[in-house]
């Protein structure tokens, strides 16, 4: 804010709002200046925000927090505030530009509590390694139920259910059970379709623990895998690892992806991965950087990422193998740990 010349910082998006307050309701709005800040919530969360926020002082309205977090700035001396363009609607900055009043120079200042974000401190990747244990234990204890005639909704719920039990506030999304044809779908919801015989089955899943997330991706098979599934997976688990072998710190964004992309083109197979290789992780199940063409952000050591590689085949499925990573000083340390060879069951 110094190096900008603001006055203050208006803050919105609720995950960086827990980052900043440690205040987790679906409410708020912070009021950052440079000697301190205030949290604007509503009457259903007095007694929520006053346990949970210490770093900034709390304020209790009913109506429109954006005309009170306004008529806050405008009884300030204040001529230059930041806000998230990213995460305010055009209709909710004229409210809150309405209420602040004239003489008050208004800046985009986006990513820059997304940028604190992106390096973990010890007490979150805590957090994380827990979320990811709870996440892997749950996918390995799901997979007998694994069989024709169970449908992939089932599958899913039999996951959730596992996780919230090893307590995990809930799926960091909606779990994503793509079986036969529909693995072609990277981001397939559990439907009611019926898992069949020699069908691939794509599993992703995440837990959400103390508002951080983890991301798991596993393929396997139910029944016996064909030639060519074994050629597919083959390619993919190799791609993934040329991933691991380059992720480390000082390496940018786009070299990771170049890894694993590099492998699936020999493997003449380029056009059927259609994603980037992975993503931050941490509050959001999608954060920076992404590890994709023309991201050149450097990799430094505190950073979460994850690594998926996949294939989609239309008419016949696809293969993901996705792990979480932590950049250290030396490496990289997986976060996740579930099996990654090809699993026939059955």
């Amino acid at each position: 804010m110094r190096a900008d010349r603001l006055d203050a910082f208006i803050v919105t998006h609720l995950p960086n709002i827990f980052y900043l307050t440690g205040f987790s309701g679906s409410s708020g709005i912070v009021l950052a200046t440079r000697n301190g800040a205030i949290l604007f919530t509503d009457q259903r969360y007095t007694i929520q925000a006053k346990q949970e926020v210490t770093a900034a002082q709390v304020k209790i309205f009913r109506g429109s927090l954006l005309k009170a977090a306004g008529e806050q700035l405008g009884q300030r001396p204040v001529r230059r505030v930041g806000f998230e363009a990213q995460h305010l609607a055009v209709a909710q900055k004229l409210t809150l530009a309405k209420a602040a009043g004239r003489g008050i120079q208004w800046f985009a200042w986006d990513g820059k509590v997304e940028r604190l974000r992106v390096l973990k401190d010890e007490s979150e990747l805590a957090t994380m390694r827990e979320a990811a244990d709870i996440a892997c234990s749950s996918w390995t204890e799901t997979l007998p139920f694994a069989k024709p005639g169970v449908s992939e909704i089932d599958l899913a719920a039999e996951i959730e259910f596992r996780m919230r039990r090893k307590g995990a506030d809930g799926p960091a999304f909606d779990t994503i059970i793509a079986s036969g044809e529909r693995g072609a779908w990277p981001h397939a919801r559990a439907s009611r379709k019926l898992v069949k015989k020699n069908e691939l089955v794509v599993f992703d899943l995440g837990a959400i623990l103390r508002g951080y997330s983890s991301d798991l991706t596993r393929t396997v098979c139910v029944g016996r895998a064909s030639p060519e599934m074994r050629r597919w997976y083959g390619a993919v688990l190799e791609a993934q690892q040329a991933a691991r072998q380059v992720l480390r710190p000082g390496v940018t964004a786009e070299q990771v992806d170049a890894a694993a992309r590099d492998v699936l083109k020999r493997a003449g197979l380029a056009r059927k991965f259609i994603h980037s290789t992975g993503h931050g992780l941490g509050l959001e199940v999608h954060e920076s950087p992404r590890l994709g063409r023309g991201d050149h952000s450097v990799l430094r050591a505190g950073t979460v990422v994850t690594l998926e590689p996949g294939v989609y085949i239309e008419g016949k499925g696809g293969i993901r193998i996705e792990d979480d990573a932590l950049v250290t000083k030396s490496g990289a340390e997986y976060l996740t740990h579930a099996n990654r060879e090809l699993i026939e069951i059955g």
